[in-house]
């Protein structure tokens, strides 16, 4: 009988796990809006400065932190973090896919589009994943 009692609470904690990681997807959301809200705004700022090429740099540069980004939070919601020491391997696997995932991004950026205003691509791509560490600080209320 204890057993039963044991997977029965061990079952309830797994339905407060879940919903635990749908409630993560909000201040993902949230950061995304920013992020892509700063991208246009930088975006705009770059076009009066620097023409249609400045406009698209600023336009890649916040491209590639979103993609990264979303990567990352995608590898982090598949992790199972049932210890500390599996949540820290979680978050470690997901921040590594999004330094590769960026820098990749941006070489083949920087290899292709000989026209890039490395200013605009670069300071695009710092504000915004700066934006995304604010994922933190965001509330589920």
């Amino acid at each position: 009988m204890n057993e039963l009692r044991y997977n029965c609470a061990a079952s309830r904690e797994a339905k407060v796990s879940n919903a635990m990681l749908r409630r993560l997807g909000r201040p993902v959301l949230t950061v995304l809006r920013w992020q892509l809200v700063a991208t246009a705004a930088l975006a705009l700022v770059a076009a009066l400065l620097a023409g249609t090429h400045g406009a698209l740099s600023a336009l890649a540069g916040g491209l590639i932190s979103v993609t990264a980004g979303l990567a990352a939070a995608l590898v982090a919601s598949m992790g199972s973090g049932k210890s500390a020491g599996g949540v820290v391997a979680g978050a470690l696997r997901a921040e590594a896919v999004k330094i590769g995932l960026a820098v990749l991004l941006l070489w083949l950026v920087l290899v292709n589009y000989a026209e890039a205003v490395i200013g605009a691509l670069i300071a695009t791509f710092v504000v915004t994943l700066l934006i995304f560490a604010m994922a933190f600080f965001v509330r589920d209320y």
